[in-house]
């Protein structure tokens, strides 16, 4: 498989996802607003009980957010979906299918260049929050925190992706994804640690919690750079991890084979 014209549809995807810059600031922007009301939640649970949570206190607790504001945009698709979907229902992959290039590769490249210029436009407002919080924040000592977490943060958005490319592939099915994707996002977004860190659930909580794919998505990376996995923990949640990562790359990859089996060409 040659690169040379996947690496042609990134720089594409690139110019073209650039055209909504200002669509993506504000987004972050505005994204910020949750984060405030978070802060004054968290303020006024610590003030009302006094003492820590499970290892947080107000100040861990902030920096946690942070982190996951930060790992949210380097990692979760935008809009993806959609847009697969609207390739398959109005038959804009025809074109590709005539094509040698497989399309799978071929929407990793436009993530790519999605989050790219994501990241770039989204940098301004983040860092800024983080700058404002900065009495909070404290910086793992071993460089190998960084390596691992980063690891678990690359792996966390191939699983987004190909979660994500799966869910879009239901539009060979029916022509309406939407009710599904918002059903998966709520899971992932109470179960993947962006409404509360994970660890802070009873011990059967997380113990089941931890076999499953939206542990790994955005609370997995976080914890790791916090310090929260280590030892045999962290060794544990790399695995499983790097499992659900299999088992979502082969999810992807059948959910394709099977669509095409149902697919219907029109338009395009």
């Amino acid at each position: 498989m040659k690169i040379d014209k996947y690496i042609s549809v990134f720089n594409i995807g690139l110019q073209n996802t650039f055209v909504y810059r200002w669509n993506y600031f504000l987004r972050a922007l505005f994204g910020l607003i949750p984060l405030a009301g978070t802060v004054f939640l968290w303020r006024a649970i610590f003030k009302e009980r006094g003492g820590g949570l499970h290892g947080y206190d107000y100040g861990s607790m902030i920096y946690y957010y942070l982190l996951t504001l930060l790992v949210s945009n380097l990692v979760t698709p935008t809009e993806d979906e959609w847009q697969i979907a609207a390739d398959i229902r109005e038959g804009q992959i025809n074109s590709l299918l005539t094509k040698p290039m497989s399309y799978l590769a071929y929407r990793f490249s436009i993530f790519m260049s999605g989050r790219l210029v994501y990241t770039f436009v989204t940098l301004l407002p983040i860092a800024l929050i983080f700058i404002y919080f900065r009495h909070y924040i404290a910086l793992p000592d071993q460089a190998m925190t960084y390596v691992l977490a980063s690891i678990s943060m690359v792996m966390a958005a191939l699983m987004q992706f190909f979660i994500t490319y799966s869910l879009a592939m239901m539009a060979f099915w029916i022509l309406e994804i939407s009710t599904i994707v918002f059903i998966v996002y709520s899971f992932e977004y109470f179960l993947g640690g962006q409404m509360f860190p994970i660890d802070i659930m009873p011990d059967a909580v997380q113990a089941v919690m931890k076999w499953l794919p939206f542990y790994y998505e955005l609370f997995c990376p976080v914890a790791i750079f916090l310090g929260r996995l280590q030892g045999a923990a962290l060794a544990e949640a790399l695995a499983i991890q790097s499992g659900w990562l299999l088992l979502t790359w082969a999810a992807a990859r059948a959910m394709w084979k099977r669509g095409l089996g149902h697919y219907q060409a029109v338009g395009g």
